[in-house]
């Protein structure tokens, strides 16, 4: 009875649990973008363009963020405003009581398929 553990053995060990353990944090990851994302009722459709945080284009026309607003990218992390200077975003967007965005989804391309209603269609 061979009662020494060699080191070949304790290696391909430590391997294995390294890549039970590196495949378990990606799955979390793998999880949030196959699930759907449910908006709010109010949610308005638009393209958002940061002009200089917190100055936005809205649809084209001037827009603010609100104090506090919150931008959430395509996987639903947080994403900073001065992160998306310049790039045209097709998002899902709710509005404060005083007409500046407060929340902006950035939408993946199958929810930008689904019809939303847009500012432009609530006049």
């Amino acid at each position: 009875m061979n009662r020494c553990i060699s080191p070949q053995t304790v290696g391909r060990r430590g391997a294995a649990l390294a890549l039970c353990l590196l495949a378990l944090g990606f799955w979390p990851a793998a999880q949030a973008q196959t699930q759907s994302r449910n908006f709010p009722a109010a949610a308005l459709r638009g393209t958002l363009v940061v002009v200089q945080p917190p100055i936005i284009s809205l649809d084209g026309k001037p827009a603010r963020l609100s104090p506090g607003a919150r931008i959430r990218s395509n996987t639903n992390m947080l994403v900073m405003s001065g992160a998306l200077v310049g790039q045209e975003l097709t998002v899902n967007y709710l509005l404060e009581p005083n007409g500046m965005v407060h929340e902006a989804w950035i939408l993946t391309p199958a929810e930008a398929a689904e019809k939303r209603p847009t500012a432009a269609s609530n006049r």
